[in-house]
């Protein structure tokens, strides 16, 4: 009875604890948003520096109420909006500072020229002074500000506490705020790719099933992935008959250009051969890619099943990324690729007709921010190197997308080092594409595994309708938490 309760107990403890591996991984893709960042920023900091500010002008009891708005309004304005024009620290400090400064001059000014009218607190003309001073010397000095001119008009109604004690806690609460944007952006925000973004930190380990024609191409490809890390590695993986397993393991022990005694003792010669030819194929592979690209390749033997075997060299070799060449079936994508893309690793398949080594000239299509888009662009740079380039793309319909469109590709690269453009193109993805293909190496594209196979099925993924493409086509797969 003891045994069954701890069992089950266990067993309980396993379901928790991948409920809550699925659940963190599922926050941490929604985060890689840029936009679900800022908002949660948002969300947070705005009311804890508010509330620091509170505390603060506790101490004058009139001000409290009257530091709120411009403040308030213009520190939603800094998180909101991390890199637009009113999130400069400097112009938050002087333009709120500036309007309270004009609305106390507009204040003196009134008192002298323009007396008050019978139970009037604030006159009109005051009222317009400020708001005129406080546009003029804004933009004057380049730090136009919207909450400026709350602060300007906040002045005129600090009639029980001193109006310059009032501009002096503007100034301390927006250099506590400002002061506080600055350190979340540069500690945070502009690292938030090393934070967040999986593929800048993780992929550097690669397993390469050598499958097909192109699996030497495929190598390649994902020495030059794993070189941008300096812990990059790549396994090479064979997978052979069950009579052939011990003598190509043999041969990658000795010298592959002869066949050693244990090749020999296999009595089939057309095995024997095939053995030793394997095991030649796997260890020059491995060589070519440790002498182009500096990366430590290893190589692995397995028999069976390709796909379970490929599933175990994951664990044994501790990859974290797949990449294999692309197959197709009957005109789709093969039961092994899909299979690939269906377990919990990253992957990519690789299509490419002419052994290239390099991939300078990439373009990365994206339809929708989030995680497979950074993938892609991390992947995309590691492969241009400094010397390349990158265009990031996406395609609209209609004119007044454009704006969102181009915020949205913004987004997606500024958390990335490198060469990147970007482009926003009024026209259909597979007509743009088909278009420029002469002026790239690779297309980097989406393998559309967030989709439902209703989904799928009505519309096929882009890359599937992309078949007579000269330059190479990546498909990335995001691996989904479970």
């Amino acid at each position: 009875m003891r045994v069954r309760v701890g069992a089950w107990i266990a067993s309980l403890a396993r379901r928790v604890r991948r409920f809550e591996r699925r659940e963190v991984v599922a926050i941490r893709r929604w985060l890689e948003e840029t936009e679900n960042l800022v908002r949660l920023s948002a969300l947070l900091f705005v009311p804890a520096l508010i509330a620091l500010v509170t505390q603060v002008s506790n101490v004058v009891v009139e001000l409290s109420f009257l530091l709120f708005p411009p403040l308030a309004s213009g520190t939603y304005t800094l998180f909101a909006n991390p890199g637009g024009r009113y999130s400069d620290p400097f112009r938050f400090v002087v333009g709120l500072t500036s309007g309270a400064v004009c609305g106390w001059v507009a204040l003196r000014a009134g008192a002298v020229f323009v007396p008050a009218a019978s139970g009037a607190t604030v006159t009109p003309g005051v009222a317009a002074l400020s708001i005129l001073l406080a546009g003029t010397v804004t933009w004057l000095l380049d730090v136009e500000e919207p909450s400026a001119y709350s602060s300007a008009l906040l002045v005129l109604a600090a009639d029980r506490a001193d109006p310059l004690l009032y501009v002096a806690f503007i100034l301390v609460g927006s250099v506590v705020v400002a002061g506080a944007f600055a350190a979340w952006r540069r500690a945070f925000y502009e690292r938030r790719a090393s934070f967040l973004y999986g593929t800048m930190s993780a992929d550097d380990h690669v397993l390469v099933p050598m499958r097909g024609g192109t699996a030497r191409g495929t190598a390649m490809f994902a020495a030059r992935l794993a070189a941008a890390h300096e812990a990059g590695k790549v396994v090479l993986l064979e997978v052979v008959a069950e009579d052939r397993l011990a003598a190509v393991r043999g041969s990658l022990e000795g010298d592959t250009d002869e066949i050693p005694d244990d090749v020999n003792e296999v009595p089939d010669p057309d095995t024997r051969e095939a053995a030793a030819s394997a095991a030649h194929r796997l260890e020059t592979c491995a060589e070519r890619v440790r002498t182009r690209t500096g990366v430590t390749c290893e190589v692995l033997v397995a028999s069976g099943d390709p796909l379970d075997a490929t599933r175990e060299a994951v664990r044994a070799a501790n990859c974290d990324l797949v990449v294999t060449p692309y197959e197709e079936d009957r005109g789709l994508v093969s039961r092994f690729v899909r299979s690939v893309f269906d377990d919990d690793v990253d992957a990519i398949a690789l299509r490419t007709r002419n052994e290239r080594e390099r991939w300078r000239r990439v373009l990365v299509p994206v339809s929708r921010p989030g995680d497979s888009a950074h993938a892609m662009v991390d992947f995309a740079c590691r492969l241009a190197g400094d010397s390349g380039s990158v265009s990031v793309c996406t395609c609209i319909d209609r004119e007044v997308e454009r704006r969102r469109a181009e915020g949205t590709l913004a987004n997606v690269v500024d958390a990335v080092d490198g060469p990147i453009e970007t482009r926003v193109a009024r026209a259909d993805v597979l007509d743009f594409i088909e278009a420029n293909e002469g002026a790239y190496d690779l297309v980097l594209l989406g393998s559309s595994g967030d989709r439902s196979a209703a989904s799928r099925a009505v519309s096929p993924p882009t890359f599937q309708k992309l078949r007579e493409l000269e330059c190479d086509v990546a498909i990335v797969d995001r691996s989904r938490p479970r």
